[in-house]
């Protein structure tokens, strides 16, 4: 397939690299104050090389990207809230071009799902949000597989970030400051960590599974959200007395979706460390199911929107 790809950050630039392996072309690519496009195929190397260089993909307006020709709009562009712009514009200009579209940008679905289906009602096109909940996790693809109506609950760890701070505050009595510096040396944590440790992220993702498995109707809005800044580190010793630990765990059962610290069994299945990522379904027939991966990360969550590529079919 033709791709083009809006938003040249750790995915963008993960998934214009990696779409040749999986037998895709790139003929656009856009960051926020350029794009370069080539009906028959950019050179991926050399635009990288030249953003690296002078902090821009191309010259030309951001816009000709969504003008350009292809057969599927991959949108990688920071999430935002409320209107969920500019991706949600994205989105829109590519049904009505009767392109599909790939989300790897949770805003579109989590704060306009039902605006998003409406559009693709009207469109030859398709939309697919694998990247949107859990990075390289199969999530929504493995609810798709089993039914949305037989899967009960969803709970799990759903932000690395989030999770690195917890398990290092358990493992080495360390303090959330100290901790979070730590991550944000590392990279593990941007230098505004609020989205991650106030639980945003972590219930935008809970959303999207609500809508998936309720049939749209849910905003973050509609969450319960709480976050980890104020848990002292006096907290998870004392969880670990009890063979316990904290996790900022997110669930959707019974119609509702909820994020916040919870304690779970220290060595139990959703203890997971580090930045690694855990996904849990409660399903009517197969029991408990736990995915678990790399939440996060270019390469990794590029997987997910090339997966998410080769599931659509061709364009006429």
């Amino acid at each position: 397939m033709k791709l083009a790809v809006m938003g040249a950050g750790a995915v963008g630039r993960s998934v214009a690299k990696l779409a040749g392996e999986y037998g895709h072309t790139v003929t656009a690519l856009a960051d926020s104050s350029g794009a370069v496009v080539d009906a028959d195929g950019i050179d991926v190397a050399a635009v990288l090389a030249r953003k690296r260089g002078s902090g821009t993909v191309g010259d030309a307006e951001v816009a000709t990207a969504l003008d350009a020709p292809y057969d599927a709009l991959v949108e990688a562009t920071p999430t935002t809230l409320s209107d969920a712009q500019p991706g949600f514009g994205h989105v829109e200009a590519a049904l009505e071009r009767d392109r599909h579209v790939v989300l790897a940008n949770k805003g579109p679905v989590a704060e306009r799902y039902d605006e998003v289906r409406a559009l693709a009602a009207d469109s030859r096109g398709e939309v697919l949000f694998e990247a949107a909940v859990a990075g390289a996790i199969p999530t929504l693809s493995t609810i798709d597989s089993l039914g949305p109506e037989r899967v009960r609950a969803v709970r799990g760890v759903l932000n690395g970030t989030a999770n690195f701070v917890l398990s290092r505050m358990a493992a080495e009595g360390l303090d959330y400051e100290h901790v979070l510096a730590e991550a944000q040396d590392l990279g593990v944590a941007e230098a505004d960590p609020s989205f991650d440790v106030e639980g945003t992220d972590a219930a935008l993702k809970c959303v999207i599974l609500a809508n998936v498995l309720y049939d749209g109707g849910y905003t973050l809005a509609d969450a319960e959200v709480e976050g980890i800044r104020s848990i002292p580190g006096s907290a998870l010793e004392l969880a670990a007395e009890d063979g316990r630990t904290v996790r900022l765990i997110g669930e959707v059962s019974d119609g509702s979706v909820r994020v916040g610290p919870r304690l779970v069994p220290e060595n139990g299945t959703l203890a997971v460390t580090g930045t690694t990522n855990i996904v849990q379904l409660e399903t009517e027939h197969a029991g408990q199911l736990n995915i678990s991966g790399a939440g996060a990360g270019g390469p990794e969550t590029a997987s997910a929107v090339l997966a998410d590529v080769g599931r659509l079919p061709p364009v006429d």
